[in-house]
């Protein structure tokens, strides 16, 4: 039987959470929804507050996880990532990137700075 796309969507996200924070991050939200998008993760790492998209692969057969991160999708999530620091941060200057978590089966990859407000 196979699991339900939601359900594990949210597996991968907790793995990811706690993968991230064994490599220094610190979890701040999950499923943050806002300005018509959402993020799966939102944390600190150091200075920076970055913004994680989780994507999950079984297999390579269909492409890395990372590719599917297209201009649609980013384009929600940099509209939620504005939603979210409007909402926290109103007179801050932090510096902020979107980083993406990729699983291909059960490896994760982290790719930094995968993508740029433009």
């Amino acid at each position: 039987m196979q699991m339900n796309r939601r359900r594990l969507g949210t597996e991968y996200e907790q793995k990811a959470a706690l993968w991230l924070e064994g490599q220094g991050y610190r979890i701040l939200e999950k499923n943050f929804r806002g300005g018509g998008g959402e993020i799966d993760l939102i944390a600190r790492e150091g200075e920076y507050l970055v913004f994680v998209e989780v994507k999950y692969r079984k297999d390579t057969e269909k492409g890395r996880g990372a590719e599917a991160v297209g201009a649609g999708k980013q384009r929600r999530i940099i509209r939620a990532a504005r939603a979210y620091l409007a909402g926290h941060y109103t007179y801050e200057d932090i510096p902020c990137r979107f980083d993406v978590v990729s699983f291909c089966g059960e490896k994760a990859e982290l790719i930094k700075n995968a993508f740029e407000v433009s």
